[in-house]
């Protein structure tokens, strides 16, 4: 992972406003949603439905999808363990800029090496990183295959892919743990608002 300074003759310039007086004006807490878990476990349309439930209550969130990610700021990215390291580094930076902007930040992203996610956990500090994990069978994730992508992967078409050909680390710990296998989306999203009602950020 690329995390040494290059970078010289640089400067951190503190600002007048900060994290608390950009949450106390939006009245919610800057955090990071991680969601994780195979492709097809349901992380992008939990994490959509999660910050439109947010939209409607009046709170500001924005989803880092994955893939729209790599068509921008990680397009030069590929699927190498050493690709896959940075492509989460980058979005761990990204995340950790809107949460400290008061923002929920949802990410959903496979992620599958727990050293990344840790990363980013301990980037954003106690209390700002909350991991879910959309746990899905790889026989439900395979049924689902909404892209396509299984069936490539089993066909050797799509190399290194995550569950087939690469591996996936499952949470240990996660925040929130929501199975895919029995809830719905909208099910899940109510899990998730439930925990951050509780939690004291919305």
């Amino acid at each position: 992972m690329k995390t040494e300074q290059k970078a010289t003759n640089v400067t951190w310039h503190e600002h007048k406003i900060d994290r608390l007086d950009r949450e106390k004006l939006l009245n919610q807490k800057g955090v990071v949603l991680w969601f994780t878990g195979l492709s097809g476990s349901g992380k992008s349309t939990i994490a959509n439905e999660v910050a439109y439930k947010l939209h409607q209550m009046g709170k500001l969130s924005y989803v880092l999808d994955g893939d729209n990610i790599r068509h921008g700021l990680n397009k030069n990215l590929g699927f190498s363990p050493e690709d896959r390291d940075e492509n989460i580094r980058r979005i761990s930076e990204v995340a950790n800029l809107f949460a400290d902007a008061g923002v929920i930040a949802c990410t959903a992203f496979i992620s599958p090496y727990r050293k990344l996610r840790n990363f980013c956990r301990d980037l954003l500090g106690p209390g700002r990183f909350l991991e879910v994990y959309c746990k899905a069978s790889l026989e439900t994730c395979e049924k689902r295959d909404p892209k396509g992508l299984y069936k490539k992967a089993r066909e050797g078409v799509i190399k290194e892919f995550t569950g087939i050909s690469a591996p996936y680390e499952e949470p240990e710990n996660p925040e929130i743990l929501i199975d895919t296998d029995k809830y719905n989306v909208e099910e899940s999203a109510d899990i998730v608002i439930q925990i951050l009602r509780k939690q004291n950020i919305i």
